[in-house]
């Protein structure tokens, strides 16, 4: 026997509970909005699995994003922010009032807010999963100073890996570097393969792909094969970084957003999408710098954009 699904009803219904998504919630719980989140699994997103961040302002010795996170959460909760850990399944925005749809409710709201993020492409080697967090990371602006003095591995060739990779070697002793393709051959600019090329703690192993992971409660190599013999190559390392690409959770909004050929929403600076009434903050929106630091960015400028839209409407009635 098919249950009929629960109503619920909220001025702002925001789709995602990581840092854009926390930002935003704080804004309009402040603004004493009946505000929701909606999350499929932990508070925090990407940056809740970041072992040491660095670069977040007001914290000198640095924090983990775990416990950053966690304040967030706090700070949105004291504002009365309702959370519900599920995940979307269906969206209709087109209209006045917004529908968004799980296994069991069916939520309204004048307003959404998407911060549903990205997720880091992996490669789906054997271990991998495990280790994440636990020597595997995607981000090295964030944990680059905790590698000082070590030796780390890096997959891939564009731009940004091999940028990252540079600027890693600020601080690691050495940085080894997978490439898919043939010697000399990388996938970013040719700047950026100069200088990483000629750079002394940069060290190259040519058409590998990784074959799998070693290490049970953290990182202990990365083993490599190559694709041209099969041999396996096995690099011990402290920590690898990922770098081949991320994939926006905006599936479910694909024929009703704007957004650009990878799947990326496309906004304008004040976080508006093509539909009235419906924003996009933080790593699922097109933008430069996915960090911390946008996103909240993001979610602050998202929180008051919504508040403003729902108070005009109203003023309009």
């Amino acid at each position: 026997m098919k249950m009929d699904k629960i109503i619920e009803k909220y001025d702002v219904i925001i789709i995602g509970g990581g840092a854009a998504g926390l930002t935003a919630a704080i804004y309009c719980g402040r603004a004493m909005l009946n505000t929701l989140v909606l999350e499929q699994s932990l508070v925090g997103g990407l940056a809740a699995g970041t072992g040491e961040i660095e670069n977040y302002p007001g914290f000198p010795d640095g924090t983990d994003g775990k416990s950053l996170m966690e304040l967030f959460y706090k700070q949105a909760r004291r504002f009365n922010v309702k959370f519900k850990f599920t995940d979307v399944k269906r969206a209709d925005l087109i209209n006045d009032v917004k529908i968004i749809e799980t296994f069991r409710n069916i939520y309204e709201a004048e307003a959404v807010i998407i911060a549903s993020g990205a997720r880091p492409r992996i490669t789906g080697a054997p271990n991998e999963e495990k280790l994440i967090g636990k020597g595997i990371s995607f981000c090295a602006v964030c944990d680059a100073a905790s590698n000082t003095g070590k030796t780390v591995v890096v997959i891939g060739s564009g731009d940004s890996a091999i940028e990252e990779g540079v600027f890693l070697t600020k601080f690691a002793d050495k940085v080894i570097v997978s490439v898919l393709h043939d010697a000399g051959k990388m996938d970013c600019n040719e700047i950026t393969k100069a200088t990483a090329l000629s750079n002394p703690k940069m060290e190259f192993i040519w058409n590998t792909v990784v074959d799998h992971f070693d290490g049970d409660d953290q990182i202990e190599a990365v083993v490599l094969k190559n694709l041209k013999t099969g041999e396996l190559i096995p690099v011990k390392c402290h920590r690898c970084f990922e770098f081949i690409g991320h994939i926006p959770n905006s599936d479910i909004f694909k024929g009703m957003l704007d957004m650009t050929d990878e799947g990326y929403i496309l906004t304008n600076e004040e976080m508006e999408t093509n539909i009235e009434g419906v924003f996009a903050a933080g790593d699922v929106r097109k933008k430069y710098l996915r960090q911390v630091a946008t996103c909240v960015g993001d979610g602050a400028i998202a929180g008051v954009k919504a508040e403003k839209f729902i108070q005009i409407k109203r003023s309009c009635k």
